[in-house]
């Protein structure tokens, strides 16, 4: 990529099941960027559109009529957020990069703050929010999440990962090195750079629509922290088997003196069931994990595509389609 490709900002934005988003998020966008010193009106827009259901991808289309600075790229099949921004950012020209949601719950207003952050010398920049508009299970689950990160990443304890985060190209760069189906921005950036800030922004409500980030996808992400960047799980298992075989052992050095002190031993029909249901369950929590490690490593070594690109609009002709199908 020459230099002549480059230009101050480019905009990352996975976009699903948000028509009646778009147009107000990009103008927001522009009324915050097209001024702005730091950019000098020199920035892209990138909507992934994430095979919405919805006339998202149509809406990309017109919204590229109506300003140069909007490009799209619609990708075949359904890839997820995470997969979808790497869509976007093999496609950014940006020295610097700024990822957002498609809801506007992030708002434009606050990208200059991002922005001030990597220019004082910081690699990357996370929006830290004062408040959350989600549902109460989903706030739950965002803590837990980021305090399992603390342990599977070492990620730092006052450092709140969120999608709205801005990174300079190189972070960018290295992230794209990682060729695996499973991606997780957050655990990539963490594995690349510790040169880190937060910057407190209010999270809005949604402009439009309903989010469509349900229990499921917030199950497969923590799944994708917890099997690519850690191996903690499989150690835990393996803790948990130790425990219970320890209390096997005790078990059967309390049952050995009891017989020959007592000379009797108990009728334990029931505790003997208990006994082999844990260790059972505890077995089969064994196996299922080391499956799941065995199932990604298998996809990986297939080579299974990230994502695969369907159409594009705004972007030059010489970034084909097979560029970004990682096939």
């Amino acid at each position: 990529m020459g230099n002549e490709d480059l230009c101050k900002l480019s905009v990352v934005i996975p976009v699903y099941g948000s028509e009646q988003v778009l147009a107000e998020l990009v103008a927001q966008i522009h009324k915050v960027l097209v001024g702005l010193e730091a950019v000098q009106g020199s920035y892209e827009i990138i909507f992934v559109c994430d095979r919405s259901p919805d006339n998202s991808w149509q809406v990309i289309q017109a919204l590229s009529k109506d300003y140069v600075q909007v490009q799209g790229i619609l990708l075949r099949v359904n890839a997820g957020q995470h997969n979808a921004l790497m869509a976007g950012f093999a496609k950014a020209r940006g020295t610097i990069i700024v990822t957002m949601d498609d809801d506007l719950q992030h708002s434009p207003a606050d990208i200059p703050m991002l922005l001030q952050e990597i220019e004082q010398g910081y690699d990357v920049a996370y929006a830290r929010f004062k408040n959350r508009n989600h549902a109460l299970w989903k706030i739950t689950g965002s803590r837990i999440n980021n305090l399992a990160a603390v342990y599977l990443m070492q990620k730092p304890r006052d450092l709140y990962l969120s999608p709205f985060r801005a990174m300079k190209s190189v972070i960018r760069d290295d992230i794209l090195r990682y060729r695996g189906p499973y991606v997780y921005v957050d655990g990539l950036i963490l594995s690349v750079t510790r040169n880190i800030a937060s910057v407190d922004v209010d999270h809005h409500e949604r402009y439009a629509g309903d989010s469509s980030y349900g229990l499921r996808k917030s199950l497969s992400l923590w799944l994708k922290m917890a099997t690519n960047f850690s191996v903690i799980p499989l150690r835990l298992t393996s803790l948990v088997g130790m425990i219970f075989s320890g209390m096997g052992f005790l078990l059967a050095i309390f049952l050995i003196i009891q017989r020959f002190a007592l000379n009797v031993m108990p009728i334990g029909w029931s505790s003997l069931m208990v006994t082999i249901l844990i260790v059972g369950g505890v077995q089969l929590l064994a196996l299922g994990m080391i499956g799941e490690y065995l199932g990604r490593v298998l996809l990986t070594i297939n080579e299974r595509p990230q994502y695969v690109i369907a159409e594009t609009v705004g972007l030059d002709a010489s970034n084909n389609l097979n560029e970004g199908s990682k096939t």
